[in-house]
């Protein structure tokens, strides 16, 4: 019967998905028809009805909201250009800089925004022009910026940290965020190290050097907005607020920031700011009541344990369970945006990492890393479209200079998947995790 019902809500869900459902209606009907497999229609109508309003009962997602709406203020406050300034002063004379620039630059406005997407329609809309007048191939470039932003992912504040700090439980949305800091710094570093070995075999121009007067300037500059960074994580770490609350101090210091301190945007601006971001929280908060209730269908079913079962029976060997489970996420992220994809198959993998020892926190950044990949793939990545539409390169251009970078991606990967303290050290560190 446990079978049955597997290949019911998995099968509904993937069918309703080629017949163009939206995700989150595919995920709600489809629990809802396995549920009816073992329940009345009514029973099961309410059931689905109660796990979606009880999942959205928490204090904790009360922060994807605020960090949106803080995002959506600094998107709007003309971050883009200071931050690739700055950027340019940490990158200085080297083969091919306004490459370097773009990642450094994707790193700090994707963490600032908690958006990949905004951080390759900003920086990348910004720095095309840019490349292109200094002879840059603009599929090399597109290359690097659709890569590097899904790091801002990674680098706290992140909504998909959040996210999995909810469905996995309870846990600890601090040590989440300091655990995300030396992955997101490797995943750019290492498409930085790609990005060099390109530019240098291409003889791409050397960046001229920064007076110092000018650099003082552009570092004083771009500080209120690298702020952010210390205010949130600073809070956080030192016990001032909460990771919910640090969410509304944000939303208070990009408020200060744009109105006040950079004055880009005006109080005439703000209503369009909060409904976009209202939005995009609604679609969000949607996919977490449906998954509530396909996450009660599969505990309900035993779906979890019976994967996890047959996990471990095909070997006992973590590295083996590890390298399976990082291939099907791969396989899903090429297919599946990271929200709704965190959210279903959290609950299937997080019983088995436990299983094999694996730290609820280290599962969440190899989780989180590993979809961040599937953001940059074809036929669904968000990040590839935005990127391809902001400089105007085809898709089917770009699949082939994108190999080197995945490649690099997927050795990263493979380091914070098999060496936990990657993640582990800071809140090991600072919070005595």
């Amino acid at each position: 019967m446990e079978w049955l019902v597997t290949l019911v809500l998995f099968g509904s869900f993937f069918l309703l998905l080629v017949l163009g459902i939206p995700i989150s209606f595919a995920i709600g009907l489809s629990a809802l028809i396995s549920i009816m497999m073992m329940l009345p229609f009514d029973p099961a109508l309410s059931v689905v009805s109660q796990k979606m309003a009880s999942g959205l009962d928490s204090f904790t997602l009360l922060a994807i909201p605020f960090f949106i709406l803080a995002g959506n203020i600094m998107n709007r406050g003309g971050i883009a250009i200071r931050l690739i300034e700055f950027s340019k002063l940490i990158v200085g004379p080297m083969p091919g800089a306004l490459g370097h620039v773009n990642v450094i630059a994707n790193m700090l406005f994707g963490s600032i925004s908690g958006s990949a997407v905004a951080a390759a329609a900003a920086v990348g809309g910004t720095m095309a022009p840019l490349q292109k007048k200094n002879g840059y191939d603009p599929v090399y470039c597109t290359a690097v910026n659709v890569t590097s932003c899904p790091a801002g992912l990674l680098i706290p504040p992140s909504n998909a940290l959040i996210v999995y700090s909810l469905i996995s439980g309870g846990t600890s949305i601090a040590a989440l965020f300091l655990a995300g800091y030396i992955p997101g710094l490797l995943m750019g570093l290492g498409i930085i190290v790609i990005s060099s070995i390109i530019a240098k075999k291409r003889k791409y121009p050397v960046s001229d050097r920064v007076p110092f007067h000018d650099a003082l300037i552009i570092t004083l500059r771009a500080l209120p907005s690298l702020g952010l960074i210390v205010v949130i994580m600073g809070g956080i770490v030192a016990g001032v607020f909460t990771a919910t609350e640090a969410s509304a101090v944000a939303v208070l210091y990009t408020l200060l920031l744009a109105l006040v301190f950079y004055r880009e945007v005006s109080i005439k601006d703000m209503p369009k700011i909060i409904l976009e971001a209202v939005m995009t929280s609604s679609m969000i908060m949607l996919l977490i009541g449906a998954s509530m209730a396909m996450a009660w269908a599969m505990a309900n079913a035993d779906i979890p344990y019976m994967i996890s079962n047959t996990l471990l029976a095909i070997s006992d060997n973590p590295i083996v369970i590890l390298l399976i489970i990082n291939i099907i996420l791969l396989v899903v992220g090429v297919f599946m945006d990271m929200t709704p994809a965190l959210l279903i198959f959290t609950p299937i993998f997080l019983p088995v990492s436990s299983e094999i020892g694996m730290d609820p926190v280290h599962f969440g950044i190899m989780m989180v890393f590993n979809l961040c990949i599937g953001l940059c793939t074809p036929p669904v990545g968000s990040a590839l479209f935005v990127g391809c539409s902001v400089s105007g390169v085809q898709i089917d251009k770009i699949i082939k200079p994108l190999l080197p970078f995945f490649l690099i991606l997927l050795v990263s990967l493979f380091v914070v998947t098999f060496f936990p303290q990657v993640s582990l050290f800071l809140p090991q560190l600072l919070l005595d995790y």
